[in-house]
């Protein structure tokens, strides 16, 4: 039995990575930070206490920004595949916090690969790097484009990216890089734009919201969904040799047909429901993000397996259901939903 560790794994891909694993039979441990309220909602339907059944999936408490912490459990779990999803991830959020998004983001990376060296595993590493790195460089990205980082988390990113590529060339570490552009799902954190779409809809659907204030509409992104996107992860772990690669659709959309997408899709003119408030405009901005996945679908035989519109649709449905079993049954019809969604995917 493969044995691997997760960072980050209370997040979307977290969550999506460890189905994947443990439907493929791995013993599977996830890093999660302390809080005074619980933050595993997403984990919620994979957890079982190991007191009462047998389970392969463990929680640890660790922290990016404590190497202590990444090297003790790094001695005590002996991974064969250990994958780096966590991140101070929101990019609005990094201008106001730039030092903590880099400690976490760019330090912890370094961290983490610090720890692996230093307990001398033959393990396999995953880095979580992201479109965003190449900032305003003109579309299609490949692994060959230059980065031009316009956010601090950018900037985080690109450090973590390039420590890892130095960690394997100075090291030999089997150590890849997933390029991973713009991956959403019915997970995503409700402060991520296209959920914070997805849920005003459904809200203003069923008369609970009036209006939804957004900032800029022309920015272009690649989307794609979360679990095509943790598989790339694992597929790229299981090659001979380490590499770093794009994952993305090579489709490129606004925010804006994203918006008219998900408010048609019920039967609402977007103009009707969203105003522009300019607080949400970033001082600086990524105009346009469209991936070129030729070497992940010739190398991994990757494909992405929904368009645009299914993405769309699937999330503002989940959302509409969420807040439908929300009126009609309360939370825990809502979780009974979430453990569903879970078990479906």
């Amino acid at each position: 039995m493969k044995r691997a560790l997760i960072t980050g794994c209370t997040g979307q891909d977290g969550s999506y990575l460890i189905e994947l694993l443990l439907k493929k039979d791995y013993e599977v441990h996830g890093l999660k930070r302390r809080s005074s309220s619980f933050n595993t909602d997403r984990l919620d339907h994979l957890y079982q206490d190991f007191h009462e059944c047998d389970t392969n999936f463990f929680l640890h408490y660790a922290d990016l920004t404590d190497g202590s912490s990444l090297n003790k459990i790094l001695h005590d779990i002996q991974p064969d595949e250990v994958y780096n999803l966590a991140a101070q991830s929101h990019v609005k959020v990094s201008f106001e916090i730039p030092e903590y998004t880099t400690d976490v983001t760019a330090c912890g990376a370094l961290r983490l690969l610090e720890a692996i060296r230093h307990t001398g595993l033959r393990c396999r590493f995953y880095q979580a790097s992201s479109s965003e790195m190449f900032g305003s460089t003109p579309p299609p990205q490949s692994e060959a484009t230059p980065f031009h980082p316009r956010s601090p988390y950018a900037c985080a990113k690109a450090f973590g990216h390039h420590i890892t590529v130095n960690y394997r060339e100075s090291y030999g570490l089997h150590a890849s890089s997933g390029i991973l552009f713009n991956h959403e799902s019915p997970r995503r954190g409700e402060t991520f734009v296209t959920r914070k779409i997805t849920r005003a809809v459904a809200h203003i659907k069923r008369g609970l919201q009036r209006k939804l204030y957004m900032g800029n509409l022309d920015a272009e992104r690649d989307w794609g969904f979360a679990p095509d996107y943790v598989y790339a992860m694992w597929l790229m772990l299981q090659q001979d040799f380490p590499d770093d690669y794009v994952i993305g659709t090579g489709e490129s959309h606004s925010v804006r047909e994203f918006i008219e997408l998900a408010f048609s899709h019920v039967g609402l003119d977007w103009r009707d429901h969203v105003e522009i408030d300019p607080r949400y405009f970033r001082p600086a901005e990524v105009a346009s993000l469209r991936a070129d996945t030729s070497k992940a679908r010739r190398v991994l035989g990757w494909e992405p397996t929904l368009t645009f519109s299914q993405l769309v649709k699937v999330m503002v449905d989940a959302d509409l259901q969420h807040v439908k079993l929300r009126l009609d049954g309360g939370e825990a019809a809502v979780r009974s939903s979430i453990e569903a969604e879970g078990r479906s995917l």
